[in-house]
Order: C-alpha cells, then structure tokens, then sequence
C-alpha cells in the first residue's frame, strides 16, 4: 500500500514539520503477540494493569516522534507484553508515496548504548573463564594503553566510566575512524587520561566500548561479532542479535529517523561532546552501510525487544534462560555490583550509578522509575531503555527508532517507565 492511499486520519501533528502522520485510531498500527501474552493476574498484576502500561505506549507515540515503538515486558520470567505499535518504514517526516512496512514485536532496531551492557557481558565472560580480572590493568593485556598515565586504569575502571577517555582530544576529528579499528585503538591508546586514578566518573559513550572490543579480541582471541553470537546471542536463541546488521535483515529493521524541533545550539554541542557528532549527524551515521557493517561496541548491536528482553531476563534469573546456565551466578552478581558511589556524571551532567558495565536505578527515583535502586539496564540514545528490576520481577526493553528531542516525547517515555513501576508492585 503507499502512503497517497493510506485510509488513515492523521492526527493534527502530521501538519507540523519533521513529524509523522499519528492515525486517530492507533488499532489501525497496533501488533499484538497474542499467543506470547499470557494473563496478567498469573503473574500477580490487577486486570487493568497492562491497559494502563499500554495506554501510556499510546500515549508516547502520539506525540508523532517514533515511526515504530517496540516493547516487551517480562514478569515472573512470564511474557506480559509483546507489542508493536507503528510502522518500521514509509511514516518517517519527508516519505511521502513511500510503502507502509508495519512494525512488529520481531522488527530489529538498533540498541545504540543500550549496547554497551552486552558488550559488558562479554568481558564478564573472560573473567569467568579465568581468562582475565576485572581488577586487571588494561595494560597488562593491551601494553600500548600504558601512554601517557593510563598504566593504573583497571579493567572495572574501564567498563563504570571511570577511565579517564569519555573524548578523544582531537580536533575535527572525523567521525568515520570508528570504522578503522587499528586506527582507533591506537589513537585511545595515546589519549592523555584527563583524570588517571579511577575516581572521576565520566561517561565513555564510544570510546571505551573499543577498548574493551580489543580486550575480547587479545584475551579471548576471538572476534568481536563471533563471541557474541557464541556466547550470547545463540544461547539465548536470538536471531537478529549482531553487530550492525547483515544484509539480508535490513529491509525488514527499522531505520532511524530524526523528529521534532531541531536541537537547541546547547544540546547539541552536548551531543558532539558525548557521542562525537551533532545530533542529527549521528542519525544519519546510524543509517548508513558502514555503520550497519563494522562492529561499534558502544553502539551498534541491533536487536527485536524481546532479544534485548531476554539478555535482563536471564540476568534476573541468575544466568539461566529457559533452562541453559548462560553465566554463573557470581558473574551476575559481579555484573550487577555498584562500582564506588553515586557520582554527578562529568559528562552526562546529572547524577548516574554505575557498576562494571550497567546504568544503575536508584531511590526515591532513577532511570529506571521510582524506588528502583535494586534494578540495572541501559538506555540507548535518549529513549531506549532495557533493564531488569528485582523487587518487581520485571525484565523490560523498550525500543523505538525516532531520535528527538521535543520534550513530549521525553516526558511520555517517563511516563511509560513511571506507569510500568505503578502497576507491577514490588514482590518483595
């Protein structure tokens, strides 16, 4: 069907620029696993608690940000939501007379630094295969990382932002040397640390992910893309789990869009301290043949949210995914340890805890909703959001492909993670 024949009846934000067309009645662009669902008061939720979680997904899509949003929300090891609402192609701002490809639960989309809690669990796989320590110096494996102060950083140090390399000091660096990794390695390997102890937080949103690719590479003398699928991404019986995305599941993945209003000057120099590149600049690189084909630890994994579901999932369950021990107890917990205390992020500018490769909750309110100190996750590119409560039972990965930063989109996804604490009490 193309889009000149759509039957739908937008709503009124279509008229706005750099938005997508909102049909009235969101059913039209709703999926449903029915058959994974089961019902919420076998896993103790009151009957209306899945309506007023999906109704505030609705609610969040309605602000005509994200051409597709994917969910899956996991209670008591039980499926409770698989759902789809949207279009993976042909309803982003300027495709007018493009096809409609809706969106579904097994659609991929890329993770962005949601990416980095996996590539985290393969350094925790080398650790329990004796292979390394988290309290290793990275140079005892990496001896070129020693320039220049380095020579002290460990390998915890690295992997809770702690390293001292959040940028790389370089002017007009260009973005497309992540694509080089020999480049790369050696170019964070001669980066002056700015703090070389351990003590200042400070979030690495590309950089560190490399160090620690090269750590799998030397220790595990294995590629990248190969120990995540052996270790993880098969295990787990994922079927899109990668680095970048092959070629023959691009068409049916959800390419990322840039909507709403353009960045304030201030946010988007934010940006290119974070990540590297402006805003809408990252956008686009997300989308193109190299980033899709070379490995970017930090932020490349493509997954469906039940993939990513199933990652926190079996975390929770202490390493075990239907059965299949995955990783030892004592790894999870190690996975999981708060690494120092709670510290106002150098460059994310807000108060953040870490463990050794996990975004922390926190009370009376984290990232990951309210009184949720106990759970641990990432969030991918503002509104990605994967993580695992405890208290709750709840494994969740929320996933969509429109990149924005209207305040109403923002405000809803608050609103989706606060509506999902509400309804699933604590079970202890």
């Amino acid at each position: 069907m193309k889009r000149a024949a759509s039957p739908f009846v937008p709503h009124l934000m279509v008229f706005q620029r750099n938005y997508i067309a909102v049909p009235r009645d969101l059913a039209a662009v709703t999926q449903i696993d029915h058959a994974a669902e089961c019902a919420p008061q076998e896993v103790g939720l009151e009957r209306g608690a899945i309506d007023a979680i999906w109704s505030a997904v609705e609610g969040f899509y309605r602000t005509a940000t994200h051409p597709a949003i994917t969910i899956m929300l996991r209670r008591q090891g039980r499926v409770v939501i698989s759902r789809a609402i949207g279009h993976a192609r042909g309803n982003e701002p300027g495709a007018a007379g493009r096809q409609w490809v809706p969106a579904t639960p097994q659609t991929p989309i890329c993770l962005f630094s949601a990416s980095k809690a996996i590539t985290a669990l393969l350094v925790h796989k080398l650790v329990e295969m004796g292979r390394l320590s988290l309290d290793d110096r990275v140079a005892q494996h990496i001896p070129e990382y020693a320039q220049r102060g380095k020579d002290r950083t460990t390998v915890r140090q690295l992997l809770s932002h702690r390293a001292g390399i959040p940028t790389v000091p370089i002017k007009d660096l260009d973005y497309r040397v992540i694509y080089d990794w020999d480049a790369v390695i050696a170019m964070l390997c001669a980066a002056k640390p700015f703090e070389a102890t351990g003590e200042k937080q400070a979030y690495h949103a590309i950089t560190g992910g490399f160090i620690l690719g090269e750590l799998v590479r030397r220790v595990g003398r294995i590629g990248l893309q190969d120990a995540l699928r052996q270790w993880i991404a098969e295990p787990l019986g994922c079927r899109y789990m990668t680095y970048g995305l092959a070629p023959q599941h691009r068409a049916v993945a959800a390419p990322n869009v840039f909507t709403g209003p353009r960045p304030p000057w201030m946010i988007d120099l934010v940006a290119r301290r974070v990540l590297g590149a402006g805003f809408r600049d990252v956008v686009r690189i997300s989308n193109e043949e190299a980033f899709l084909t070379q490995p970017v630890p930090a932020g490349n994994i493509f997954a469906t949210a039940d993939e990513a579901g199933r990652v926190f999932q079996m975390l929770l369950d202490g390493g075990v995914f239907r059965g299949n021990r995955i990783f030892q107890l004592d790894t999870v917990e190690e996975i999981v340890r708060p690494v120092g205390k709670r510290q106002f992020d150098g460059m994310l500018v807000i108060p953040v805890r870490f463990s050794a490769g996990m975004m922390l909750g926190d009370s009376p309110v984290g990232l990951f909703g309210p009184r949720s100190r106990e759970s641990y996750g990432h969030i991918g590119f503002l509104n990605v959001v994967c993580w695992a409560d405890p208290a709750r039972e709840l494994s969740v990965a929320i996933l969509n492909n429109g990149k924005s930063l209207a305040p109403s989109s923002l405000t809803r996804l608050a609103r989706v993670i606060n509506t999902i604490c509400k309804v699933c009490p604590p079970t202890r």
